[in-house]
């Protein structure tokens, strides 16, 4: 039941996800990457070893079916994101078993995976693509807004996990 109850929440975060890319308009959906990282913060909070993971396949493949045109790109780095959160949260030794999880665990966890999937996507469709010209300054405000929103994320997912939802049983 328990595995069940996870992947529940999984979907459900995935889904939040899928509706905060498709339903606003590039740029403002990627002003939406903190709403994401929350979700995939606690989606790794409740499942906990692949929980990010099954959150990121979920959004990624609703979202790409909802964009086909670039697709597999934004599956691979939802997918790539969740493994990512869930990577770091593995790291950083985030473990919501212990009571209350740590501030900075989950703040540098977040960080870490949310300015390295934001590079990574930034390099990808400006060198393999070529959609966006190359640019060192947007590049640097790619990796300052990655790091400012994976930090922030990180904070508003340990302030609701820790004040209401640490005693959720799942």
């Amino acid at each position: 039941m328990q595995k069940i109850s996870g992947l529940i929440i999984a979907a459900l975060f995935g889904s939040i996800i899928f509706v905060t890319k498709v339903f606003f308009t590039s740029p403002i959906d990627k002003l939406m990457i903190a709403v994401q990282a929350v979700l995939l913060c606690l989606s790794a909070l409740f499942v906990k070893k692949v929980g990010a993971t099954y959150a990121g396949i979920i959004g990624g493949a609703l979202t790409a079916l909802a964009r086909p045109t670039l697709g597999p790109f934004t599956f691979l780095f939802a997918f790539l994101y969740g493994v990512l959160v869930d990577v770091f949260f593995f790291l950083f030794k985030v473990s919501p078993t212990a009571g209350l999880i740590s501030n900075k665990r989950i703040m540098s966890a977040m960080t870490f995976s949310t300015a390295i999937i934001g590079l990574l996507s930034y390099y990808v469709t400006a060198v393999a693509v070529n959609l966006v010209p190359i640019d060192p300054i947007l590049a640097g405000v790619i990796l300052f807004t990655g790091t400012a929103s994976g930090a922030a994320a990180g904070f508003a997912a340990a302030y609701l996990w820790n004040k209401h939802l640490k005693g959720i049983p799942f």
